[in-house]
């Protein structure tokens, strides 16, 4: 069917548009009239350059999570500990920013190999126990989740040290920060992650597509008996996946803690930034392109979720739209076969009509 080549895109996209439709009803429900809530939703996104940043800004830490999750689907692997990697991540990147006293040329990256360094690591837990023992990463990166929430929590309090809940901020040489951007944006917190975070997914599109390690990533990812028969190392590959896909999430805690806040607190629950990345992915296919501009979107819906309070919608409602476009997204199964029945009964009509004459 002709269709097929397009439900990459064509699902997504449905997604999305139902999504809004739900929001819509939810919105009726609530009294609440959906055309004034959504002109305030794109104005809160479009409307105005600090919105336009903010969505930019917030949009940098899902790219990376979303690849992160996105790289290791690609695998055949589940990454749900992105969550716990992004703090690593953060922290390392935080305690550089603050510990060091070097140029900025060698500071800043510096502390972006350290954060990629620490995710890397903390993945590798749940890609050993993957590949050695045979361990099920679902299990073993959902627990690493909660290890890493209170392992950092002490380190800042024990190790770096704190005032007031958090840590001193990053010093000048190893920020992201961007006073060009930021005035450009009307002062908000754009920094130069974004484009770092462009950078990582033309890096994640050349290592699986256009690298030997990637094709057989993936080759491990579609048949691990075949490749094994093929002479691949299939534990040393789901292991560089974990690896891999750990490098991504720990850069995602950098762009929070070296752009967006400059510093770290102390953490009572997860930042959601993991979690979201896997929605993020999803949304984009497992697709660089997909990733990036998924990662807008749920950005977007975030920041211009705020101003609907203005017109009394609570901002939750764009949880339950993020919510059912996930669904919509995780059912692309049925949709797809919605789509099928649909195109068939078309053609089959078009056919008895041109019998008919």
């Amino acid at each position: 069917m002709k269709l097929e080549r397009f439900y990459g895109i064509l699902i997504p996209i449905l997604s999305i548009i139902l999504g809004m439709v739900v929001g819509a009803i939810v919105m009726l429900a609530g009294g609440y009239n959906p055309i004034d809530g959504f002109d305030q939703l794109f104005y809160g996104i479009f409307g105005e350059p600090y919105s336009i940043g903010e969505t930019l800004r917030a949009a940098a830490p899902l790219i990376f999570a979303g690849l992160a999750v996105a790289f290791a689907f690609r695998t055949g692997l589940f990454n749900i500990g992105v969550e716990g990697q992004v703090l690593v991540g953060w922290m390392v990147a935080v305690w550089i920013g603050i510990e060091f006293d070097l140029p900025t040329a060698i500071h800043l990256p510096l502390a972006l190999i350290g954060a990629g360094l620490a995710g890397a690591l903390w993945a590798s837990i749940p890609g050993i126990l993957k590949a050695r023992f045979h361990v099920h990463e679902v299990i073993t990166s959902i627990m690493m989740n909660y290890i890493a929430l209170y392992v950092t929590n002490d380190i800042l309090r024990h190790v770096i040290g704190i005032e007031n809940e958090r840590t001193e901020s990053v010093k000048e040489t190893a920020s992201l920060a961007s006073p060009f951007l930021q005035e450009l944006t009307d002062f908000s917190r754009l920094h130069n992650g974004i484009f770092i975070a462009v950078l990582a997914a033309l890096v994640f599109w050349f290592i699986l597509w256009k690298t030997t390690l990637g094709y057989e990533l993936r080759a491990v990812g579609f048949n691990k008996s075949a490749a094994e028969y093929a002479g691949m190392g299939v534990n040393k590959n789901i292991v560089l996946s974990f690896v891999i896909s750990g490098v991504f999430a720990g850069l995602a805690g950098a762009m929070e803690g070296l752009g967006t806040f400059q510093n770290m607190t102390l953490n009572a629950s997860f930042t959601g930034v993991g979690f979201d990345g896997i929605a993020v992915a999803l949304l984009g296919a497992n697709n660089p392109i997909g990733v990036v501009l998924a990662a807008l979107l749920f950005a977007g819906l975030n920041i211009g979720g705020l101003s609907m309070q203005q017109i009394g919608i609570p901002p939750e409602l764009i949880k339950i739209i993020i919510a059912f476009i996930i669904i919509f997204v995780a059912s692309g199964y049925a949709i797809r076969l919605l789509i099928e029945k649909f195109t068939v009964k078309k053609t089959e009509d078009k056919k008895v009509k041109g019998a008919d004459k």
